[in-house]
């Protein structure tokens, strides 16, 4: 079979993970989260970063901290990409905020531009979150253009493009905050995890305390002095003192240990995963321009020209032990959670991915004579 995606903790992450726990060290959050925190922010270029639980409770804690920091207020718009996550669109609904869905291009199945412009002029929404779907490079500079024309905020979520870049600068280092996920078959896999980043001070602490309940343990120890001299609070009274609306969606110093391993052989990663994606781009001429962009990609996409032949295709794929996904969730505004309070929206491309999209594998492990059949395959259905 060739798989969709691949384990990236491997034996020897196991036989070192087995080792680490014979010395009977702290397992819940601790000093290994800190040093797994900080060699991200290294490899981010970036300078803070917020272990969590996964890659949705990152999302969740970027949009809950826009509200703790007064940026958002109940009932203010955000646009969604159509093309995204459920738990992009689910956090938005939840904080009582307005989603507005944006339409796809077709080419790296990020905003439309077009449509995107029209919604900031329209909406005027406070916050944009953009997806870099299967790690394929959005339009940054554009992007960030029509935010700051508009005021907007701007939230990445990367959780499928860890290591892409525009321009040498990598994702999640263009909004004001981003999210990772280190989910199995991500690009690197923490069992379960996430990551959000930020270079805002203010956003940082707010992150680190809604993580953990809303106190402030996770602070240096001026802050901490500060705020509890605010509040009037003694040092053995802020061990339960709450200064956010917190959550509790920590991960542990156990996943820490598997994810600073797998930090060493990210650049590996990333590039076996451009490569292979570079060989479906010339093996399909797909018109890329490499010149100012590298994906590091998550799975490759592949668009029908209708939904009869999609089927057809994933068929012929699945006779052939060739395992296939839809692509992420079509449209937002056709999933039953979203239309049950907003109804059905019409994005035209958004609706056609829906329709005729799909993506097949790419992992390190790959070969080209596994792409090489999965390519023939598509090319002899369409």
């Amino acid at each position: 079979m060739i798989k969709l995606v691949n384990d990236t903790i491997n034996n020897e992450d196991i036989d070192a993970l087995s080792d680490w726990l014979k010395t009977y060290p702290r397992l819940t959050k601790g000093p290994l989260t800190v040093e797994y925190e900080s060699k991200w922010s290294d490899y981010l270029e970036i300078k803070h970063s917020t272990f969590v639980n996964s890659g949705s409770s990152a999302n969740l804690l970027m949009l809950a901290t826009l509200i703790e920091n007064k940026d958002l207020a109940l009932g203010d718009s955000v646009i969604v990409p159509a093309v995204s996550w459920a738990t992009d669109l689910a956090p938005v609904m939840q904080l009582g905020l307005r989603p507005i869905l944006c339409d796809c291009n077709l080419e790296d199945l990020s905003f439309d531009l077009t449509h995107f412009a029209r919604l900031l002029e329209r909406e005027k929404p406070k916050a944009a979150i953009l997806v870099s779907v299967l790690g394929l490079v959005p339009d940054m500079e554009s992007i960030i253009d029509l935010c700051n024309k508009h005021n907007t905020i701007l939230l990445e979520d990367c959780c499928e493009s860890l290591g892409s870049e525009y321009k040498g600068k990598k994702l999640g280092t263009f909004g004001a905050m981003s999210s990772f996920s280190t989910y199995f078959g991500h690009h690197i896999s923490t069992i379960e995890g996430g990551m959000v980043c930020t270079n805002d001070d203010s956003y940082d602490d707010i992150l680190k305390s809604i993580r953990s309940h809303g106190w402030d343990r996770d602070w240096a120890e001026e802050k901490q002095n500060k705020i509890r001299s605010e509040w009037n609070v003694s040092k053995f009274d802020s061990l339960y003192t709450f200064y956010y609306k917190g959550f509790n969606v920590r991960a542990t110093d156990l996943q820490a240990f598997i994810g600073i391993r797998q930090l060493d052989r990210l650049d590996e990663i990333c590039n076996a995963r451009n490569e292979n994606f570079n060989v479906y781009n010339d093996l399909f001429q797909a018109p890329v321009n490499r010149d100012y962009v590298y994906v590091s990609n998550f799975a490759y996409p592949i668009i029908a020209k209708d939904k009869y032949h999609r089927d057809m295709m994933i068929t012929k794929l699945k006779d052939h032990n060739i395992e296939v996904r839809p692509l992420i969730c079509g449209s937002m505004g056709q999933q039953p959670f979203y239309t049950k309070e907003y109804g059905v929206q019409p994005l035209p491309s958004a609706d056609r991915l829906k329709d005729c999209a799909f993506y097949v594998p790419n992992h390190p492990s790959l070969e080209i004579k596994d792409i090489d059949l999965i390519v023939n395959i598509i090319q002899n259905n369409e």
